[in-house]
């Protein structure tokens, strides 16, 4: 079983960048995909990125693509999520998702662990 902590949330202007760190607890941390979800105010949440158990693999939502870039330090049992030239529409909370899989979980696929979020609020 996994246990995540993010952190690094917080309040930036557009054109900002951000990173978001997830800190897992737990020996299995590598044979882990990782997801990072968000959750706006008043939808449903949705997916952002993972990333696969070795940090090779990498899947991206469209909205996302060439802006955010996640990657992983199993040494430290730590996901990363990158954010750059943030937009007002990328206020959310941000959640960090643990699967033991060794494929690259899509977007639909459901996740065995999460976090319980840090709040992103990009001001226009």
């Amino acid at each position: 079983q996994l246990q995540m902590v993010e952190s690094g949330g917080g309040l930036v202007q557009a054109g900002d960048s951000l990173r978001l760190s997830c800190a897992a607890s737990g020996r299995t941390f590598s044979t882990h995909a990782m997801g990072w979800f968000r959750q706006a105010p008043g939808k449903e949440r949705e997916f952002v990125a993972t990333i696969n158990y070795s940090g090779a693999g990498k899947y991206y939502a469209d909205s996302v693509k060439g802006r955010f870039t996640i990657s992983r330090d199993n040494a430290k049992n730590t996901v990363y999520l990158q954010m750059n030239s943030l937009k007002p529409e990328d206020t959310a909370v941000y959640y960090c998702a643990a699967k033991k899989t060794f494929t690259i979980p899509t977007p639909n696929v459901d996740m065995d662990y999460w976090g319980k979020g840090t709040l992103v609020t990009v001001s226009s």
